[in-house]
């Protein structure tokens, strides 16, 4: 049998980049002790853990008056992550895997620790909404996966997709934008339709957590390798940030509405 390592790890295809690799697990057992669903959440828990402890280190940095050392370790691991994401993404591999992710929730918890804390300085209170209401989504669209409300039929992964490209094409035409001075003002206008595209890219990433419990249900079904455990927290985390600073914008957009 082969090396766990080289095993190619994604049995389905889903909106989030970091489950999105063109490829199939064999149905077969392999050796080792495979992955479980309670593990995978556990390594979730872990991740999340790091993710606020990062988090919390910066906000405290921008809090007593050191926002110019907060901004830059923003922008660090901001682009650090985004580098080890790719990394952790295309290896795939148990090293590669189970040692990078944690420090990718390192670098996520650093960049959100100062986003936040700016969100809070201009919105008092934003970000305990934030977090409680990213909570209650991912409460909310386990529940409803669990008992089959919402079922993840092809039709609804193939419209989840090419919606989670959309947005991520708009935003990169965004960023592109920016360096030029030019923002789009519909992502970043509180106006009706500029709210109502908020909320309608909350509901898509709320919808790709869907898919999210999908592939880790799946990939335990199939009995990967253990690693793969922090594969799945790490495709998890990837979709709660995003819902997070998602809510986050348009909280901020409702309260400029007042």
């Amino acid at each position: 049998m082969e090396n766990n390592e080289q095993n190619n790890i994604v049995p389905r295809n889903t909106g989030n980049p970091a489950f999105n690799p063109e490829f199939l697990a064999d149905e077969r057992v392999l050796d080792g002790e495979p992955m479980t669903v309670n593990g995978t959440i556990n390594k979730t828990a872990i991740s999340l853990l790091l993710v606020f402890i990062a988090a919390a280190f910066t906000w405290n940095l921008a809090a007593k008056g050191f926002m110019d050392l907060a901004q830059g370790l923003t922008v660090v691991s901001l682009i650090a992550a985004f580098v080890l994401g790719f990394v952790i993404i295309f290896k795939r591999t148990s090293s590669v895997i189970q040692y990078l992710v944690p420090v990718y929730a390192l670098l996520e918890g650093t960049f959100l620790g100062s986003v936040s804390y700016m969100f809070e300085a201009s919105f008092p209170g934003i970000v305990q909404t934030a977090i409680k209401a990213t909570l209650l989504c991912v409460a909310v669209m386990l529940i409803l996966f669990r008992t089959g409300v919402i079922r993840v039929t092809e039709k609804l992964r193939a419209g989840v997709i090419m919606c989670t490209i959309t947005v991520a094409g708009v935003y990169l035409i965004d960023l592109i934008l920016s360096l030029f001075g030019i923002r789009v003002p519909a992502i970043n206008a509180a106006t009706p339709f500029g709210i109502g595209l908020s909320i309608l890219i909350v509901g898509i990433a709320a919808f790709n957590l869907l898919l999210d419990f999908d592939f880790i249900e799946e990939a335990s079904r199939r009995l990967m390798p253990k690693y793969i455990e922090w594969y799945g927290a790490f495709g998890l985390m990837v979709t709660i940030v995003w819902l997070y600073i998602e809510l986050l914008k348009l909280l901020a957009k409702l309260q400029r509405r007042r």
